[in-house]
């Protein structure tokens, strides 16, 4: 395994540091990716490089994958809407902070708004 050394004032890396494009200009084949583990060790390398080919995907996407991917788009378009109407960024605000603490709550606005948006495309459609 090859082992990094990185320069003064870089700690570690993570995430990915380079992406080939979609439309295949100006870019890398390859996705270079670095990672740094946290976790409790008697090692101080905890730092990993992968490198990564472009992949192509062979496979038409399925009915249920075009169905996840319109649901996701449905429900993204919902909570920009939903944000940028301020008569109800109060009363969201209020509902979110109300339901925040009990079991199952969500955490962060963010994630309530998907579940309320969520439930209400799943109810729409009859999932």
């Amino acid at each position: 395994m090859a082992k990094v050394e990185w320069s003064a004032g870089i700690d570690h890396v993570s995430g990915a540091l380079s992406k080939p494009s979609k439309s295949g200009q100006h870019s890398c084949t390859k996705m270079l990716l670095g990672t740094h583990r946290v976790a409790a060790t008697e090692s101080k390398d905890c730092n990993r490089l992968y490198l990564r080919k472009k992949v192509e995907r062979s496979t038409q996407p399925t009915s249920k994958e075009l169905a996840v991917r319109a649901r996701f788009t449905a429900v993204a378009a919902a909570i920009k809407t939903r944000k940028a109407d301020l008569m109800r960024v109060t009363e969201d605000e209020a509902a979110f902070m109300a339901q925040k603490n009990l079991a199952g709550g969500k955490k962060t606005l963010k994630a309530w708004y998907w579940m309320v948006e969520g439930q209400a495309y799943d109810q729409e459609h009859g999932n």
